[in-house]
């Protein structure tokens, strides 16, 4: 087939395929190839987004690379991807009904779906131009990005290099968080509508704007970024419109941006999640934290938003795997009968451990990415992440394989108005890397809409104005 990608005509072969099952109740893994005509012996697998249950798009770029720069397709790559081992209904991303699968349950959670589309897909490359690829790469966001950290830990020597994107990478540590926001929020009065999300986030950019030398509503030390969500209260604490917060919104915020920490082991070790900074989201259009514009009920409304319903479809089809039940009976602090469940749950959906050492020694690169106003999964968790990488390999291991770049004002996968759309040719950066031994070196991020300019700087730094252009790279020096 001919298809223009990137404002290029690429011919390429499109084949679509199906891995059955070991239990015949299972569904099929569906898996989508493009074989271009003009290959460049190169491949690149993409990863899905929350539940997964549909095949990406393998014409797509990489997650918030830059728009002016050909996708993998256009540059001839063989792409491909799949759905994870199931098939999504109307609801998309957000339907879990698989998980009352085993087999369907661990090839999307625990991941073992990737491995098995990567190697049918070496097999049908290999089959179509008689030879593999001489490098293979991995790109996600989002749950892909979480699978991107998947396949560097679990299968070291599947892919040279790989790109993750706010990666949901300790995905049942964030659940038990929403499942205990989610009961928060449904208390009365202690939903933020739309007005309210927006107020607070404002009101944190109001703060902290100008902290970096600069004001132009993008927060650049966006851990360095503190409001007492208490100067907002309403007289005596009483809503009194879409100005202020009562108490009850205030306890609900309090919540959200404080580390929720449970009082129980679990099999993966994880004890806690960091929670949000006030900075989530960009402005009243697009909802602080993903909770949309209707507070958790039972059932679930679908305008509750993403997180809530996330929640929601955990609780009916991966824990109780009970349709009917009431999501908002389950406080995530006292789980009682369920905290075995749970237990064994973050033993398949939180296995990244983050010992990237024998990726390292196979020379495998990873560029890890992540918005700093991201509503959906928490840059704390990311940061956290990179830290315990550190603290395994060792500083300068690390330094050699991998790089982490918090980039401010860039929500979840750049959806909706943000403050900054940054976004960066992570692709070309990682193959110089993998291929030439040439770490990136003073990348720079760049929004389309505007043509502001950004430097990404290695994490902890964060970029400082200086002086000059205040819509240049060039007029920011990465700080502490």
């Amino acid at each position: 087939m001919t298809q223009v990608v990137s404002g290029v005509t690429v011919e390429y072969c499109r084949v679509d395929a199906a891995l059955f099952p070991v239990d015949p109740a299972a569904p099929n893994i569906k898996l989508r190839i493009g074989m271009p005509t003009e290959w460049n012996r190169k491949a690149m697998m993409f990863g899905g987004g929350g539940y997964n249950g549909t095949i990406p798009d393998i014409a797509m770029n990489v997650p918030l690379g830059r728009a002016d720069q050909p996708t993998p397709l256009a540059r001839g790559y063989v792409t491909f991807a799949s759905d994870s081992g199931h098939q999504a209904g109307p609801t998309g991303s957000l339907d879990g009904s698989f998980g009352v699968n085993d087999e369907a349950l661990r090839n999307f959670a625990a991941g073992d779906a990737l491995k098995k589309t990567r190697d049918a897909a070496m097999f049908l490359i290999r089959h179509g131009y008689g030879s593999r690829p001489g490098q293979i790469y991995f790109a996600g966001g989002s749950t892909g990005g979480r699978e991107a950290l998947v396949v560097a830990q679990r299968w070291p020597d599947a892919f040279d290099g790989v790109i993750s994107a706010y990666p949901a990478w300790n995905n049942a540590a964030e659940i038990i968080y929403l499942g205990y926001l989610t009961q928060v929020m449904s208390r009365p009065g202690a939903f933020l509508g739309p007005e309210k999300q927006g107020l607070l986030y404002n009101s944190a950019v109001a703060a902290c704007d100008g902290r970096d030398g600069l004001q132009d509503n993008i927060v650049s030390n966006a851990d360095g970024c503190e409001l007492d969500p208490r100067v907002l209260r309403c007289p005596d604490g009483v809503d009194a419109g879409p100005t202020c917060l009562s108490d009850a919104q205030i306890t609900s915020v309090v919540a959200a941006s404080k580390p929720l920490r449970w009082p129980y082991r679990i099999a993966s070790g994880e004890r806690e999640y960091p929670g949000f900074p006030f900075l989530s989201g960009a402005d009243m259009r697009t909802p602080f934290l993903g909770f949309g514009t209707t507070a958790p009920a039972n059932p679930m409304p679908a305008t509750a938003g993403y997180g809530l319903q996330f929640w929601d479809q955990w609780v009916k089809y991966f824990l109780t795997r009970d349709p009917g039940f009431n999501s908002l009976d389950i406080d995530p602090r006292r789980p009682g009968k369920w905290l075995p469940r749970i237990s064994y749950l973050s033993t398949i959906q939180d296995r990244n451990n983050s010992d990237l050492r024998p990726f390292m020694r196979s020379g495998g690169k990873l560029l890890l990415l992540h918005g700093a106003a991201d509503e959906l999964v928490s840059h704390r968790s990311t940061s956290d992440y990179y830290q315990r990488v550190r603290a395994t390999a060792g500083p300068g291991q690390t330094q050699k394989s991998v790089r982490y770049y918090l980039i401010p004002g860039v929500n979840h996968a750049n959806v909706g108005p943000v403050a900054f759309a940054g976004t960066w040719d992570s692709l070309t950066a990682l193959e110089q890397w993998v291929e030439d031994g040439r770490s990136p070196a003073k990348p720079v991020a760049i929004d389309g809409r505007s043509g502001i300019t950004r430097p990404l700087c290695d994490y902890p730094l964060w970029p400082r104005y200086r002086s000059g252009d205040p819509g240049s790279a060039q007029s920011f020096v990465c700080s502490r």
